[in-house]
């Protein structure tokens, strides 16, 4: 168990954490969300050491055994396995199959284990420090990003290795699928505190909404009874009939928690931008074949037929072929045989990692949107820097000061500046956090046009894909249909080997991982009976309030009258002292008797009706905030 105890962490004049408290507890597995820049990683380094906290404590039991992927590549063994046996505990030393069993499940082959761990690209170097960190049992295994150089049937497995982990598990990752699958509770990051429950992070999301709309409707409504409060004060502070009034609502005021206005917190925002399509075909791909050695082609004889309208979703182990695919596609690559014919009235939109290069470092943000689009003029330059989270001064940004993150964020931006009809994506949800990538799949599946992606994020998969291309067996398929098909029909025939494989690893969705992808995909399931509940609470809300509020402001006006009145009477008195008027006098008194009963009778009906108004208001807010919180589940 690990707590976290009012930390607070500053970066310069940006505060991460401030006050926070959470604990860990035995056995939980924990997702941790929140945005790019809010402090996920930070925590994490905070848990190892490798920062401190400017106030507060974390708490660690001696002899706990916390297990992170290390950034840096360093290998000592000759062998990936006997590399990663080094992961091992003391008393496994010797447990190869352990280790054989998860370098498997990553991705490498019976011939991979006896090759050297540097004859490897960066990214099974990062899976083999990963395999050293699942089999060496820590007591917290805490994993960021671990999907970001796992291909699909790697993922599955890990997400089955995942949710059998019999200990900790403190989750970092933007595919919002796969965490669900995994987790046990989410954690969040949100406006410097830490927050945990038990659930997915569609019941985290759908908490905090329903919490802040809450508390926004709360401070309204504390602000309205503070204004009525000060009014009365005002009103009637010289009254001295009316004095145990004023005090009572001056401790009243006194005594009411001053609740500030919650700041906005900025999400990106994808709108992509259709250009108008007519036709038949969109591109016809004839007998393509590619090869990087001439030898054995990556590719070899592939044709198929792109239509209006289609989802064509680029699928397989990585190293197969799907990016070298998209940037054929895309003119990056030219194919050794074979052709690909596009109409003439195709406009394509191309995304690829590597393409950040083309970016030039010189120009700011700004520049390089207004550059991407003969139609964009400096205002729609602003408001895509904006929607990349580059407002302000932040578009003047130079690109050469701009993290590998950032500059993924202006190539979105780019994208989204030039009027399209066919989109090529490859694996566009890296470098962005789980709010970005919900909303880059509501742009996309808004989008008019064509979309041809490369992606191992399942939850995109389901939620997009019409059509498969799937590398498999060293093969090229089509699959018509889309992944929920695929997977009922065969699907990832190596991925697990022998042995029983769960229905979560076959694909089949969990009501968690469905929940939440109707949650970001705005699903239309029970919305319509929702906005009816909504209406009909709605109108018997107008219907009780509004008398009472007319009652209120009938006992304000009567008030109010009855209080020039009084002045009038005041003066009249005077001025028949002065003169000495008695039976004058007697009249007014009497006059001035009923207007100050008439006032306090005035004030005892606004009390009441006070109470009674914000007793049932309260009451048809919490109806609405339940209604709210089932459209947003």
């Amino acid at each position: 168990m690990i707590s976290f105890e009012n930390i607070s962490k500053s970066f310069g004049a940006q505060t991460l954490f401030d006050g926070a408290s959470v604990k860990l507890n035995p056995r939980e597995r924990v997702g941790l969300v929140g945005r790019n820049g809010h402090g996920k990683t930070t925590l994490f380094r905070l848990i190892i050491g490798e920062e401190s906290p400017d106030d507060g404590e974390i708490v660690i039991p001696k002899s706990y055994r916390i297990g992170y992927v290390e950034q840096h590549i360093r290998f000592v063994e000759d062998t990936v396995l006997k590399e990663g046996m080094r992961g091992l505990p003391q008393s496994e030393r010797d447990h190869h199959w352990k280790v054989e069993k998860v370098l498997s499940g990553l991705g490498f082959s019976e011939a991979d284990m006896h090759r050297s761990p540097d004859a490897f690209s960066g990214g099974y170097q990062v899976r083999l420090n990963l395999a050293k960190v699942l089999v060496s049992d820590p007591d917290l295994l805490l994993l960021d990003e671990p999907t970001n150089y796992l291909d699909i049937t790697s993922i599955r497995w890990i997400e089955q290795f995942l949710q059998a982990w019999p200990r900790e598990l403190l989750l970092i990752t933007h595919d919002r699928g796969f965490m669900d699958k995994v987790i046990t509770h989410t954690m969040a990051i949100h406006r410097k505190k830490i927050r945990k429950i038990a659930g997915n992070t569609g019941q985290l999301y759908a908490q905090i909404a329903q919490d802040e709309e809450v508390y926004e409707k709360t401070r309204i409504n504390d602000e309205r009874r503070q204004k009525e409060i000060e009014l009365f004060i005002t009103r009637f502070r010289a009254k001295a009939r009316l004095a145990n009034m004023v005090q009572s609502r001056i401790k009243t005021l006194d005594k009411m928690e001053k609740r500030n206005k919650l700041d906005e917190i900025k999400n990106l925002e994808f709108f992509f931008r259709s250009k108008p399509f007519r036709g038949k075909q969109v591109m016809t791909v004839e007998n393509l074949t590619f090869s990087y050695s001439r030898v054995s082609p990556l590719i070899r004889g592939l044709s198929f037929q792109a239509t209006p309208g289609d989802r064509i979703c680029i699928v397989g182990k990585n190293g197969k072929g799907k990016t070298t695919l998209i940037k054929l596609l895309a003119g990056v690559l030219d194919p050794d045989e074979g052709q690909i014919l596009y109409n003439p009235n195709i406009t394509k939109g191309f995304f690829e990692q590597t393409n950040v290069q083309s970016l030039v470092d010189t120009r700011t943000v700004l520049e390089e949107i207004f550059y991407a689009d003969e139609g964009i003029d400096q205002q729609k330059a602003r408001n895509i820097s904006g929607a990349m989270m580059f407002e302000g001064d932040d578009a003047l940004k130079k690109v050469e000061v701009l993290s590998g993150g950032e500059k993924s964020r202006v190539m979105l931006g780019k994208l989204l500046a030039t009027p399209v009809n066919l989109l090529l994506l490859d694996e566009p949800t890296n470098h962005l956090d789980m709010e970005s990538c919900d909303s880059l799949l509501a742009a996309l599946d808004n989008f008019d046009g064509v979309i041809i992606m490369v992606t191992h994020n399942e939850m995109f998969l389901h939620t997009l894909a019409r059509r498969l291309i799937v590398f498999q067996d060293n093969t090229i398929t089509l699959f018509e249909g889309g992944y929920a098909s695929f997977l009922e029909k065969g699907g990832w025939r190596e991925e697990f080997g022998s042995g029983k494989v769960s229905d979560s690893a076959r694909g089949k969705p969990s009501i968690r991982s469905r929940e939440s992808r109707e949650i970001l995909a705005g699903t239309r399931h029970g919305k319509k009976e929702l906005r009816r509940l909504r209406s009909e609470i709605l109108t018997e809300r107008a219907k009780i309030l509004k008398p009472i509020e007319r009652r209120i402001a009938g006992a304000e006006d009567a008030i109010d009258g009855h209080e020039k009145a009084l002045k009038t009477l005041n003066q009249e008195m005077q001025a028949a002292s002065e003169e000495g008027d008695g039976t004058r006098i007697v009249a007014l008194s009497q006059a001035i008797h009923v207007a100050e009963t008439a006032i306090e009778a005035h004030f005892s009906d606004l009390e009441a009706l006070t109470a009674r108004l914000e007793k049932e208001a309260a009451r048809f807010d919490q109806k609405l905030a339940k209604i709210d919180g089932g459209a947003e589940n």
